[in-house]
């Protein structure tokens, strides 16, 4: 293998688990040329990736009319078949990705266990020994395939000094040495009943600062701008506030140097585990077996609802689903960990 295409776009966290996709490729084919398809949000992830020789992006919203897709569908399609790829892995299983695979006239197109949208009809489905576990070896059992050993999962992540530097003077301006221990709670997530309740992060909060560790709040957009701000009404002394205040990249450092991630399934926490950080996982809509946090699934807690795994985005039943998981369960596993 010379040239290989991977096609992974979606959101955030999608993207990370297909990370040890890159390494993997490269650990079997140390001199094939890698080219990754990505979304704009996604972009700030694979910069720097070591593994991955081109980023192209796809900008969906510039396709969705019929003018904007031939306007255009020419350059982008000129962008893909600047290479003669040897094989194209969708990761994606979605019309959208499906057509890229289809115009980057690959011999060899394989993609994942559940491809939707008729893309099962442009690559060949993996099925593979993992078709039915977590979803990094759903992703991994495409490249296994492909020929790649995969004799060890690594999620490349690389942070410059610069983003390394601008993190601590944000931590800084916040009110907060990064020297001093600190726990990360990622507030959002783009599911509403994968949000824990802002009252629950208070008091978890509260209990921190009893124990001489800093609450640390991510996020990003207004909703979790208003969730931090919730939080804070709760309070006894307010948590350090990064919301929005981050890149990615910068974002991963802050989380690289924590005692712990606490959060739902959203793309910050399936990062802690990625690379390595303590993470507990709250769990409703979703099963830690498929999305959990990669490698700690024993630090995933699931809500106690009959209709847990619905996979629905807003409860049917118009519950709060993650208000089940209580602040006591989530510092016994803390204490545990730490």
């Amino acid at each position: 293998m010379k040239d290989i295409l991977v096609v992974k776009l979606s959101a955030i966290g999608d993207v990370i688990h297909a990370l040890p996709v890159s390494y993997a490729i490269k650990e079997t084919f140390p001199e094939a040329r890698l080219t990754w398809v990505v979304e704009p949000p996604a972009y700030d992830i694979l910069r720097d990736n070591p593994y991955i020789d081109e980023i192209l992006i796809f900008e969906k919203k510039k396709f969705k009319s019929l003018g904007g897709f031939f306007e255009n569908v020419g350059p982008f399609k000129k962008k893909i078949q600047a290479h003669s790829y040897d094989a194209a892995l969708d990761l994606q299983g979605l019309f959208k990705s499906a057509s890229i695979a289809y115009l980057s006239n690959a011999p060899v197109r394989l993609g994942t266990c559940n491809m939707r949208e008729m893309s099962d009809k442009v690559s060949r489905p993996v099925v593979g020994p993992h078709a039915n576990g977590h979803i990094v070896e759903r992703y991994l059992d495409v490249a296994r395939e492909l020929g790649c050993k995969v004799n060890k999962v690594v999620f490349p992540m690389v942070v410059s000094d610069r983003d390394a530097d601008i993190a601590k003077k944000v931590m800084a301006q916040c009110g907060a040495n990064m020297e001093n221990p600190y726990m990360v709670f990622a507030i959002g997530a783009n599911w509403p009943n994968k949000r824990w309740p802002a009252k629950y992060f208070a008091e978890l909060s509260d209990w921190l600062y009893d124990k001489g560790i800093i609450p640390v709040i991510i996020g990003g957009g207004a909703v979790d701008e208003a969730t931090a701000g919730e939080i804070n009404s709760y309070v006894e002394i307010p948590p350090i506030n990064l919301v929005g205040k981050t890149s990615l990249k910068q974002l991963a450092y802050v989380i690289q140097n924590a005692k712990a991630v606490i959060g739902g399934d959203t793309g910050p926490v399936h990062l802690s585990a990625g690379i390595g950080t303590k993470t507990v996982m709250l769990m409703g809509p979703t099963d830690a077996n498929r999305n959990g946090p990669y490698g700690q699934l024993e630090n995933a807690i699931e809500a106690d609802h009959d209709c847990k795994y619905c996979w629905k985005r807003a409860c049917p039943k118009g519950e709060d689903c993650l208000a089940k998981i209580s602040v006591k369960q989530v510092i016994e596993k803390l204490e545990k960990l730490l």
